[in-house]
């Protein structure tokens, strides 16, 4: 489906969040981190699976109008966000007719909040409509007032500790480095991070003023937050960071292992992973952005682990932070494909430091978007023990990066002194 017939599509079909005709529980906030309860779709439920089967025959047609709803193969797949995901299959003895799909990934939206919803929707909708059209994410297959049907692909999502593979980390810096090249219909100015950590700063202070009913267990750390100046600190970083003058390009802004996916059909985990070949998803944080931003926020990601069986859901292990040499490699990946050729040392060391600076950036971001989902999300996870590990990781690699810049001036100043 070209951008301009999506386009025409959303016009003519008036996309909303929820079909008027449907009353579907809603998820109050996005949550990238867990999964929604089972209950909330019901796929044994005949209601699920006649909505699921009319939007399949009306929008891929071919053997699809044939089928019933009894007919359909349905199964509620785990791991969806603020959106419920389906895959729908054709019966094991229907064959397609003609380039119809005999499989697809339904997606319903979940209830979207918000001035910007309808903006935040169709701006998705037409980011993942060009990286369909240049093989970066799966196939468009149809657009519906209240979701989409996709391209199902027989994949897994990584684990955290495989985007340290030798072999997948350079193929994920490559897919990185193509999403930063493309040219989308978007504003190209670097609004998205500042405009984001605002919204969310003034959410925040207004959740950490009236914590009443709060759990005892999480009420340290609601303690020690309500100590910060968050929106001293966002404006402290954007006038920091804009010194750097990081190229902005059209970046990813949540390339966590949930959202690359290893193909595997037919195909064991071994061989999967011999020759990888990664497809990317969820392009709900997509925007122009700092380059900087999208390489530090990978990174910090071979950090936090989110298959943590109890609560709070999820694992921090720091010495799993890649080594100077697995930056590197990365880097060197990234910048040879963004190029199209091979870079310099220099530009290598220039990315670098900007990955240094730019990983405060992804720890109050996500910091702030704990607080935020602390109050409002439904979804099992510790966010409050979340937001404080962020949150104490911006404020520790703040430290840092403060007093090694203090040294280097010093060094500096000796240098010239001995030169003198």
């Amino acid at each position: 489906m070209a951008v301009t017939s999506l386009l025409r599509a959303l016009v003519q079909d008036r996309l909303t969040f929820n079909h008027p005709a449907r009353s579907f529980r809603t998820v109050q906030a996005v949550s990238r981190r867990h999964r929604l309860p089972q209950e909330q779709m019901n796929v044994e439920g005949s209601e699920m699976r006649e909505r699921a089967a009319r939007i399949c025959r009306d929008y891929l047609h071919g053997a699809w109008k044939t089928v019933t709803s009894k007919d359909i193969q349905l199964k509620r797949i785990s791991g969806g966000l603020s959106n419920w995901l389906f895959h729908v299959a054709l019966p094991t003895d229907t064959r397609p007719k003609g380039s119809e799909p005999s499989q697809v990934l339904l997606r319903i939206y979940g209830q979207t909040h918000g001035e910007r919803a309808l903006e935040a929707l169709v701006t998705e909708s037409v980011i993942f409509t060009l990286l369909s059209e240049r093989r970066l994410g799966p196939k468009l297959h149809g657009i519906f007032p209240g979701g989409r049907i996709e391209e199902y692909i027989p994949a897994r999502a990584l684990k955290t500790r495989e985007m340290a593979d030798t072999k997948l980390s350079p193929l994920i810096a490559e897919r990185m480095a193509q999403i930063h090249r493309m040219n989308v219909p978007i504003s190209k100015e670097p609004r998205w991070l500042w405009d984001t950590m605002d919204r969310w700063t003034q959410s925040a202070e207004a959740i950490l003023v009236e914590v009443e009913g709060a759990q005892p267990e999480v009420l340290s750390y609601i303690n020690k937050i309500q100590k910060y100046n968050l929106g001293s600190e966002v404006k402290w970083l954007m006038s920091f960071l804009k010194k750097l003058q990081s190229p902005v390009v059209f970046c990813h802004n949540d390339m966590q292992e949930g959202n690359i996916l290893l193909y595997n059909h037919n195909l064991t985990d071994q061989q999967a992973l011999s020759t990888p070949r990664l497809v990317l998803i969820d392009f709900e944080y997509c925007s122009y952005n700092y380059r900087g931003f999208d390489l530090a926020n990978h990174f910090i990601e071979w950090v936090y682990d989110y298959t943590y069986p109890t609560h709070p859901f999820f694992s921090v292990n720091y010495s799993h932070y890649p080594s100077p040499e697995q930056q590197l490699v990365f880097a060197r990946s990234y910048l040879k494909t963004f190029h199209q050729k091979q870079p310099t040392t220099e530009e290598e060391t220039v990315l670098l430091k900007e990955v240094q600076a730019f990983t405060l950036a992804s720890h109050l971001f996500w910091g702030l978007w704990a607080v935020v989902n602390a109050k409002l999300s439904q979804i099992p996870f510790g966010y409050w023990e979340y937001a404080d590990a962020r949150l104490e990781a911006y404020f520790y690699s703040k430290s840092k990066l403060l007093n090694s810049a203090a040294s280097d001036i010093g060094t500096k100043r000796k240098i010239g002194d001995l030169e003198e």
